[in-house]
């Protein structure tokens, strides 16, 4: 089912608007595995047809793979039709001869190398070779990536050069993407931000944002796009062997996801449906950016983000437990749930 226009929601005071449901292009890049140029294609193509017309990539996703194929499934597209994030602090180049690229994570990638760099020439540079692979003359918000170990330079180069960015209307929406939560709330409390992507820290699992970041973004009218729904699958299929914040799941959290999926299915809710829409509990939440590396798992994810998940489910699960009493839960009779169908 597509989603509906006026589910839409301004990212801060930028006047950049998204719909709920993103895709997070991470996986475009060849995460964990490759993934065919046409199937990448066809995944985008998919989310458009969805109405999941917020895509967010970054240089380090593949050194420049997922923007190059984002913007190759893209062209010829109403650049008006669809909203574009991507990412800076991590400036790519060629390899060195002899020099091997390091894939972190990412498989079959170009011969390029990471390097960090928060100065001012350096941002600029990094959105300028952003536009460039991905085959546009702008994008909608530009975040500082995984940027915790060089706040210095955020404050010195890093953040001033976005605002500058901003200020001349290259950019219309900038703020800071990583799973930090507790980092990312004393850059909003510092910093004139639009826009904050939490991945990993507000969950069905994780409730690390509410007591840090949430109520900060509330305070300063930051609008948080959350990432990291399944925290990195766990809450996707909670079996032996899954992943959790990138590494095998500890036992204790994968039997409280096997619970969570055990009251879910009391519900006839699959677990990915509720770990979906959790996290639009809290009204500073404009969206959720979610990974998908086949068609099929972009379909579903839009399939499940309009799932009918009555306000039973979360009680019980209150009730039981597995989540805390003071957590705010995304019932189905609030008007402005982004989540709740119309």
């Amino acid at each position: 089912m597509r989603q509906q226009p006026s589910a839409y929601r301004e990212l801060g005071r930028s006047g950049v608007t998204v719909p709920p449901l993103g895709l997070g292009c991470a996986p475009l890049g060849n995460l964990y595995r490759a993934v065919p140029e046409e199937q990448a294609r066809a995944v985008v193509h998919t989310a458009l047809a969805a109405g999941a017309g917020h895509f967010d990539t970054a240089p380090h996703y593949g050194l420049g793979l997922s923007e190059e194929r984002l913007g190759r499934a893209l062209r010829g597209r109403d650049r008006d039709g669809y909203t574009l994030s991507t990412k800076v602090g991590r400036r790519l180049r060629p390899l060195a001869p002899g020099e091997e690229a390091a894939g972190e994570g990412f498989v079959d990638t170009p011969a390029r190398a990471r390097v960090r760099d928060l100065s001012r020439d350096g941002i600029h540079a990094t959105l300028q070779a952003s536009l460039e692979r991905l085959g546009v003359d702008r994008v909608d918000i530009v975040y500082l990536h995984d940027v915790e170990h060089h706040l210095r330079e955020v404050y010195d180069t890093g953040f001033p050069a976005l605002a500058e960015l901003r200020a001349q209307g290259i950019v219309r929406a900038i703020g800071f993407g990583m799973n930090h939560s507790d980092v990312l709330a004393r850059l909003v409390d510092d910093l004139d931000v639009d826009v904050v992507l939490c991945a990993g820290r507000w969950t069905l699992l994780e409730r690390t944002a509410l007591d840090d970041l949430l109520p900060v973004c509330a305070r300063r009218g930051t609008s948080v796009v959350v990432g990291g729904v399944y925290n990195s699958g766990l809450l996707a299929d909670p079996s032996p062997g899954a992943r959790y914040d990138y590494a095998p799941a500890p036992p204790a959290l994968l039997h409280r996801a096997r619970r969570l999926a055990a009251v879910c299915a009391e519900f006839g809710v699959p677990l990915k449906a509720a770990a979906l829409r959790f996290p639009f509990g809290h009204p500073a939440v404009a969206a959720a950016v979610v990974g998908a590396a086949t068609p099929g798992e972009m379909a579903e994810n839009a399939r499940l983000f309009t799932q009918e998940i009555p306000d039973a489910l979360w009680h019980t699960l209150v009730a039981r437990g597995l989540l805390d009493p003071d957590l705010p839960l995304p019932l189905a009779h609030r008007p402005d749930d982004p989540g709740a169908r119309p």
